[in-house]
Formats: C-alpha cells, sequence, structure tokens
C-alpha cells in the first residue's frame, strides 16, 4: 500500500471574489499542480498500484467563508454545504482531479477532519462532498491501520479544539452547530480584520515568535492588533454560544500555548507508547515539515502545507512555498514500514524531490 499524505491546503473560495477583486483571505493557488500529482500517482507505474491519498486535515478554510458577505460563528449543515460549494465553485481543477483520481483502480482517497474544516463532521456536509467527489471518498477524524496512525494534530492545543463529546451545539432554533475553540472564533471574528493590513499575519509559524518580533519591529500594527483581540474579548464575553469556552481556567492555557509552542515529536512519541502496534505517525497542523527516528524503528513525520510560509521578517514579506506530503510504503500482510519519505512535489516532469528517505 502507498499512502501520499499532505495537509493543510486552506481551500478557500478562489483567487478572485465574484466581483473580480482579489480574495485576500486565499491561501491555495497550486490546483494545477495538484492536479498534475494526482494524475502522477495513478498512471504509469502507479495505475494498478494500491495508492491511498490521506487529505489530512484543514484542506477545506471553511471557517473563513463568508455567508452572503458576513461571516459567523453560528456554524450549522446548511452553512455548511453553502460554505462547500463556494470553494468547489472557486476550484474546480481541484476537485475534479480527485473525481479523476477515484476514478483508477485501486486507488482511495481520505479525508481527515482538522481545525479549519471541523464542520466536516457534519452528516449532511460529508455526504454533500461525497456527492462532488466521488461516494468513495471516506472522512475521518484519524486513521489507524496497518501500523500506520494519522492525525491531523491539533487536538494537542487547546486553543484549537474541543472534546469529542461536546462537540456540537444546540444553537438557535434547535439547530444543531459547531461548539467551535477559541482559536477558531478567533479566525472567523478578528482574523479577516487583521488580515487586511497583514495578509501574511496568520501563517507565520511559530506565532510566539511572530507576537515577539511584531512587538520590537511594528509596534504600532502590535497596539491595533491589541485593541482588536480585546475589543473582540469584551464584546463576545456574554455570548451563550461561545462563553463555554471561554473562561479563566482555558485563558491560562492558551497563554502557556501561545508562549510555548507545543513540541509535535513528543506527542508523537506518546502516541506511539501508548499504540504499541504503531510504528509510524503522521501529522499535519503546524505547517512545518520534519520527521524523527525513534528507537525500534519508528518514525514521526509532519507534512507541513502546500501554503507560503513568510519569513520571520515579515517585513520583507519574504516566504516559502513547498509542495510538501509524505509518501509511505507499508507491507500490508506483515504491517512493515518498507519505506517513508518526505518529498517536495516539483511538476509533472521532474515530479519530487526527496528530502528524507528511511530504509
Amino acid at each position: 500500500m502507498i499512502y501520499l499524505i499532505l495537509s493543510d491546503l486552506h481551500l478557500g473560495k478562489g483567487k478572485f471574489l465574484g466581483n473580480g477583486q482579489l480574495n485576500i483571505l486565499e491561501d491555495f493557488f497550486e490546483d494545477e499542480k495538484f492536479a498534475e500529482f494526482l494524475d502522477y500517482y495513478s498512471s504509469g507505474q502507479y495505475y494498478l498500484k494500491n495508492v491511498h491519498l490521506i487529505l489530512n486535515g484543514d484542506i477545506l478554510n471553511l471557517i473563513q467563508i463568508d455567508v452572503n458577505g458576513v461571516f459567523t460563528h453560528i456554524v450549522d449543515e446548511d452553512l455548511t454545504c453553502q460554505a462547500i460549494d463556494k470553494i468547489v465553485k472557486g476550484h474546480p481543477q481541484f476537485f475534479q482531479a480527485l473525481k479523476d483520481f477515484l476514478s483508477v483502480p485501486n486507488k482511495k482517497v481520505t479525508y481527515i477532519i482538522g481545525n479549519h474544516d471541523a464542520a466536516m463532521a457534519f452528516p449532511k456536509a460529508k455526504k454533500h462532498l461525497q456527492s462532488i467527489v466521488g461516494e468513495k471518498l471516506a472522512i475521518e477524524f484519524e486513521i489507524d491501520e496497518y501500523g500506520v496512525y494519522i492525525e491531523h494534530g491539533h487536538k494537542y492545543e487547546v486553543i484549537n479544539t474541543v472534546p469529542m463529546k461536546h462537540y456540537f451545539l444546540e444553537g438557535p432554533n434547535g439547530k444543531q452547530i459547531l461548539n467551535l475553540p477559541w482559536g477558531s472564533l478567533f479566525c472567523i471574528n478578528v482574523l479577516p480584520t487583521l488580515r487586511k493590513d497583514r495578509p501574511y499575519i496568520d501563517k507565520v509559524r511559530p506565532l510566539n515568535s511572530y507576537i515577539r518580533w511584531v512587538f520590537f519591529h511594528d509596534f504600532f500594527f502590535f497596539l491595533k492588533m491589541t485593541k482588536i483581540v480585546l475589543s473582540y474579548l469584551w464584546e463576545t464575553n456574554k455570548d451563550i454560544y461561545t462563553k463555554q469556552n471561554r473562561n479563566f481556567r482555558t485563558t491560562l492555557k492558551l497563554l502557556k500555548q501561545i508562549t510555548i509552542y507545543p513540541n509535535y515529536e513528543k506527542m508523537a512519541k506518546r502516541v506511539l507508547e501508548r499504540r504499541r502496534h504503531i510504528h509510524t505517525v503522521v501529522m499535519g497542523h503546524t505547517h512545518v515539515q520534519e520527521w524523527r527516528r525513534f528507537p525500534e524503528g519508528k518514525y514521526y513525520f509532519n507534512t507541513g502545507t502546500w501554503n507560503q510560509i513568510p519569513s520571520m521578517d515579515a517585513g520583507l514579506h519574504e516566504s516559502n512555498l513547498h509542495l510538501s506530503y509524505c509518501l509511505l510504503d507499508v507491507h500490508e500482510k506483515s504491517q512493515s514500514l518498507r519505506s517513508g519519505s518526505l518529498n517536495i512535489w516539483q511538476g509533472r516532469w521532474r515530479p519530487y524531490l526527496q528530502e528524507v528517505h528511511t530504509p
């Protein structure tokens, strides 16, 4: 079994809005290369091979899709289906590539839910995306098979997750709505305003380093950002649909995670310790491509992102773009890892650059 794992594409409504204006909330501009990527791994030597494409979370940027020009945190399944339609309209080549990939023998696609696409957990949203891409599309929160464990990784941050037993709330008119965490609420209600001044603000990693940089090198924007965030917190303090995720204890955890960035290598090691049958852990979410080898032939990979990553010298607007993905070759019968690598997709005529490779 060949696993192709990529994450954090953040598809929005497309490069341009309906009125021709540039969409500042769009992060994904690699539809053509994505189509080439899927064509390469579903033709030639791969035509009859078992290839499982894993879209490992934050593929659709559902929390930054407006409804009639308004961003809302009251997210139900009908609104989610509308958002999916807008993304499909903005990226027709991307979704056609998925349909074409699934039409080839021995090909599978699994969509793993992240924090930006948490609404894909709605049954109606799942069926709607399947009606667009194909009924064979699976939608899950994680994968655990053949010694491989794959998840998006946001659940290790209190800022970006809520417990599964509290995933939904009863909203207006008795409708089920998402119980959005603080990070998602911030992306919906505050980030669009901040991105008008600093389009790259949500892309810089790690966030704590960027905040320190802004304080020393972009102080007037730091003051403006602080005012906007504090005003938001004050105005929404009594919102009945968000207050359950905003208390003193949660605030302390948020501040800790903003100042001390979570160590995902350590998280992967814990997964391997708890799930002794696993030999490989793959995550996304951090937008940072990395890998680690542990004792006993066990591995951790993070797939990075297909979005631009700004330099910490944000004033220069420098950025890096790597179309990164993880490729695993797993022997299904023995459930052993034949090989694993982090690759950079470069296009049809020079397919990929292999960053690391395990024996």
